[in-house]
C-alpha cells in the first residue's frame, strides 16, 4: 500500500500560469494541475513540450474552474467541476472564465511539462 499527498509531491513543475505536482505510486503516477487564467496550451505547455498539440493521452477529474480542448480533429467541448474526462492525444486546451481551472490526472503523467 503506498499514501501520498499532492501538498508534498514528488516533484513539481511550474511553466507560465501553471502548477503541476506529481505522485509516484510504484509504476503508476498521478498529477494535479492548476491552470491559472488565460492559461492556454499552445502558449504555457507547447514550447516546453516542443510539440504542435498536446501529445498526453489524459483521464481527468476536473475539480473547479472550466477548461476548454479542441481535438486536431475539430471536436471541441468545455470541461467543468465533477466532469470526468479521457483526452486522447492531439489536442489543445485553454482556460475559460476568471477562475483557475484545478484538476486530477490519472493517465500518462510523467512527461506532461516536462521540458524534452
Amino acid at each position: 500500500m503506498i499514501k501520498k499527498r499532492f501538498e508534498e509531491a514528488d516533484e513539481v513543475r511550474t511553466p507560465s500560469k501553471t502548477r503541476v505536482e506529481i505522485i509516484n505510486m510504484g509504476d503508476r503516477s498521478a498529477m494535479k494541475a492548476t491552470f491559472e487564467p488565460g492559461w492556454s496550451w499552445d502558449e504555457c505547455i507547447k514550447p516546453v513540450a516542443g510539440t504542435d498539440s498536446c501529445q498526453v493521452h489524459h483521464l481527468t477529474y476536473v475539480i473547479s474552474g472550466k477548461m476548454k480542448i479542441k481535438m486536431e480533429d475539430g471536436k471541441e467541448d468545455v470541461f467543468t467541476a465533477g466532469d470526468v474526462v479521457d483526452i486522447p492525444p492531439g489536442h489543445h486546451a485553454w482556460v475559460v472564465g476568471n477562475e483557475p481551472c484545478v484538476s486530477i490526472d490519472f493517465g500518462v503523467v510523467e512527461n506532461y511539462a516536462k521540458k524534452q
